[in-house]
């Protein structure tokens, strides 16, 4: 991995399993807030998960798109890299976590109950940075970890429907995030047209536990709910988390701050998104500004 890039990401907080591949874990905000004592993630809220106890990690940093409203630098970008073998993520992630959290041991702010529960982790969050199916061993890693004990979830832009058909993570998530292929290619800019791609990804979800996420950027993406919700409802998606565009990181140098939309009216479209489908308001989280939508059985 080139060293201009592998040193900008280490400033971050990234570690990284060797420096050959992009494959990395970096605690995330809820991660250190709720080893802090405080609150956890929206996704223990929505589905029982302790944020101190999950791991954050991607198996490669490449990916292809370049979404508008994505936070990370498409500056350092990774194009180059030897893949990290599976068993030398699985045999380094406590590893890794551990020393990305050792600096918290010492904190009045944490006991020692919540460090030696963080230092367990029982969760696993493919979801870092990158596209994860352009980790060609994924199916491979996701197995492992998953008889490592980790509950793994797949957080995928779905532009790889041969990879994710292969994946079995205790959750899958795909991003619906434009409801026509216009809209697709101006918000995403992906490297080819993946529009059908997304399509056939959306298709796999009905046949396991998934969630599909729609980012919502404000005069961007937030118009024809029913088309949003002809997709949700073909799809048989157990989840749909419609989640606001937050105005961090290198998003900022793309996207002005009015581009983010207020929790009422991320919640509001998540209304007119479920007038139109088999779906209700299952759960939302207003600091996260993201809304939960289930399947009606």
């Amino acid at each position: 991995m080139q060293s201009e890039a592998c040193n900008a990401l280490r400033k971050q907080g990234y570690q990284f399993f060797n420096p050959r591949s992009s494959a990395a874990v970096k605690p995330c905000l809820w991660n250190k807030r709720t080893l802090k004592g405080g609150e956890m993630c929206y996704k223990a809220q929505f589905y029982g998960i302790e944020s101190h106890r999950c791991v954050q990690m991607t198996p490669t940093l490449r990916c292809n798109q370049r979404c508008l409203f994505c936070w990370r630098s498409f500056e350092h970008e990774v194009t180059e890299e030897e893949e990290c073998p599976p068993a030398e993520i699985r045999e380094n992630l406590w590893r890794l976590q551990k020393k990305a959290l050792s600096g918290y041991k010492v904190s009045q702010y944490v006991t020692g109950e919540r460090f030696r529960e963080a230092l367990a982790p029982t969760m696993v969050a493919i979801s870092l940075s990158g596209e994860p199916t352009c980790y060609s061993p994924l199916p491979e890693l996701i197995d492992g970890l998953n008889e490592d004990g980790y509950t793994t979830f797949l957080v995928s832009n779905g532009t790889r429907p041969d990879v994710l058909a292969r994946c079995r993570p205790y959750q899958l998530y795909v991003s619906l995030d434009a409801p026509d292929r216009e809209t697709y290619l101006r918000l995403c800019r992906p490297r080819e047209d993946y529009w059908d791609e997304i399509g056939e990804s959306l298709a796999l979800l009905a046949a396991r536990r998934s969630a599909i996420r729609v980012t919502v950027v404000r005069g961007l993406n937030d118009f024809a709910p029913e088309q949003y919700a002809a997709r949700i409802q073909d799809s048989g998606a157990t989840f749909v988390e419609v989640k606001g565009y937050m105005h961090l990181g290198y998003s900022r140098h793309r996207l002005k701050r009015d581009h983010m939309p207020a929790h009422d009216q991320v919640r509001a479209f998540a209304e007119r998104v479920a007038e139109h489908c088999d779906y209700r308001i299952k759960d939302e989280s207003p600091i996260s500004r993201v809304v939960c939508l289930e399947r009606i059985a």
